[in-house]
């Protein structure tokens, strides 16, 4: 009875609205039944499954694949200890115990972070791998992280600094974010890449990987300073004339005060900003960065492969909204975490 009520009221209501849930039921129906059909009966999935690897991990060498499985461990580990520490019911950890290690996160994911990098690059005692062999989802996932580690820091500055009192400050990071603001990232993509090798000086030449997440973090720092100054300007001014009346200085009351409370107001804005960074990435592919789209045309050059472009392209369209929807995710776990 409910569901009869249900869509009663909400699908066929009056007749307008009787005939517009028919026709999007019936277009329903024929579009899920065509790719239904099309998955099952025509698409020759044989280019994904051939090509697994290079979609993953593109030409790591293959002895070395125990460094990406350990990689996989610590991100693993770590992702479960955060979501048992910060659920409100824990599940396998004391009340205690989560207190003591929530703290203790931040630290243990960037110090994760750098051991990520050299399992992956090697040194110190590891065989090198060189950045030519990073390819696929694994310099996307790479890429997406730098860039967002490093962009979220620099965009709080830059949005402190617009909100600043001090004239050159202000002004600088006002020029900053209009500029980069106003170009196209390809643009800046191909400036970084061409452009800045100029300014080093002779005999320095930086990798095209830190090219790239140059180009991704000067753009991205940007909208992501005027996500947190949004956040700066929700806060009401009492709160710092509150602070100040207790003794706090203004390093204390930005970094315990008004940052707490602006970040989490703009979660949101900052979560998706992080998910257009994420798809970003793709256009790295056009500046000579084989990652996730790169890989996939690189497989679509092969003769054997040609005009397979609907399940290669469906392929890497899934792998990123996975990864989209899992950021999104989580975000949403933390806004409710928050909030109660």
């Amino acid at each position: 009875m409910n569901m009869l009520f249900w869509l009663r009221k909400n699908l066929f209501s009056n007749l307008y609205n009787s005939l517009l849930s028919v026709f999007c039921l019936g277009f329903l129906y024929w579009a899920v039944k065509g790719i239904i059909i099309w998955s099952f009966t025509q698409a020759q999935w044989q280019v994904v499954q051939l090509n697994l690897q290079l979609f993953l991990v593109g030409r790591f060498p293959k002895s070395l694949y125990w460094r990406l499985w350990v990689v996989v461990g610590i991100i693993t580990f770590l992702s479960l200890i955060t979501w048992l520490c910060l659920t409100k019911k824990p599940l396998l950890i004391k009340k205690k115990i989560a207190h003591f290690l929530i703290p203790l996160i931040a630290p243990a994911w960037l110090l994760s972070f750098a051991i990520n990098i050299w399992l992956i690059g090697g040194g110190l005692g590891l065989k090198s791998v060189s950045t030519n062999l990073w390819n696929g989802l694994l310099l996307t996932l790479l890429m997406a992280t730098v860039s967002i580690v490093l962009s979220f820091p620099l965009g709080v500055l830059l949005a402190l600094g617009r909100t600043s009192n001090l004239f050159i400050l202000r002004w600088f990071s006002i020029l900053y974010i209009e500029i980069f603001r106003g170009l196209p990232l390809i643009g800046i993509l191909f400036l970084a890449q061409v452009m800045l090798p100029l300014f080093l000086p002779p005999g320095l030449r930086l990798d095209r990987l830190f090219r790239g997440v140059a180009g991704l973090v000067l753009f991205s720092a940007a909208y992501m300073a005027e996500n947190v100054r949004g956040g700066l300007q929700s806060i009401p001014r009492g709160q710092t004339e509150a602070a100040k009346a207790l003794g706090l200085n203004t390093p204390l009351i930005l970094i315990l005060v008004v940052l707490p409370q602006a970040l989490r107001a703009v979660i949101p804005a900052i979560v998706g900003q992080f998910i257009g960074l994420f798809k970003d990435t793709s256009l790295l592919s056009l500046v000579g960065l084989v990652e996730l789209t790169g890989i996939a045309r690189t497989i679509l050059a092969q003769p054997r492969f040609l005009g397979k472009y609907a399940e290669v392209y469906i392929f890497i369209g899934f792998l990123y909204w996975l990864f989209c929807y899992s950021m999104s995710l989580a975000a949403r776990n933390i806004e409710q975490q928050l909030k109660s």
